[in-house]
């Protein structure tokens, strides 16, 4: 598969969901433009005891050490603010971009139209050219202000999808949870997988 996704990580718990994605993407051969804020190098370190370097080139060695038989050339990782990425111009957009986890303030940052990262600009860009948009936002419960950026933001065309998992296919572990979710960020970008039995089949 030769899409571009783009894949931004935040400050919000759930890393294990962001980190599982990447993973899959590239074991499906997207080509993946990956971002991160700082706040998710704290995440990282707080729920997977994962370093996630600041400068990208040494966060790329140190994700591709951490998943197995992927393309490095499919992964390309960026700065907050490396302006002259791809994902910065409507000229060079992704096919489709996810942000897993979705942090509350990313979320509103992105529901006003701030653009004031690359992480910011890469949605505002999506947005703007109609390319899918997928936001997995991990906060509970969620205020007023949560549900009312939601609603901007589906309105304008995201999809929001919390990563609340089913328990209809009965895990077994912690990993078959995350799998659940991160099937359907998958699903939603049309990338084949076989994380689960579909309902039926």
């Amino acid at each position: 598969m030769n899409r571009t996704i783009c894949l931004a990580l935040t400050g919000a718990s759930g890393m294990p969901y962001g980190l599982r994605l990447l993973e899959c993407l590239l074991a499906a051969g997207c080509n993946v433009q990956l971002l991160y804020s700082q706040a998710a190098q704290i995440v990282a370190r707080q729920e997977m005891d994962f370093d996630l370097p600041s400068r990208p080139a040494e966060a790329k060695t140190a994700l591709l050490a951490r998943l197995v038989a992927v393309d490095p050339e499919k992964l390309a990782v960026f700065g907050r603010e490396e302006w002259f990425a791809p994902v910065a111009s409507g000229s060079n957009p992704p096919d489709a971009m996810v942000v897993c986890p979705c942090s509350m303030g990313t979320l509103a940052a992105i529901a006003q139209g701030l653009a004031d990262n690359l992480i910011e600009r890469a949605a505002d860009v999506v947005l703007k050219e109609g390319r899918k948009l997928v936001l997995v936002p991990r906060e509970t419960p969620f205020s007023t202000i949560h549900l009312e950026n939601m609603l901007r933001l589906a309105r304008a065309g995201a999809v929001i999808l919390p990563p609340s998992p089913g328990f209809y296919q009965h895990p077994q572990s912690v990993a078959d949870i995350v799998d659940f979710v991160v099937a359907r960020v998958l699903d939603q970008l049309a990338v084949p997988h076989t994380l689960m039995q579909r309902w039926g089949a």
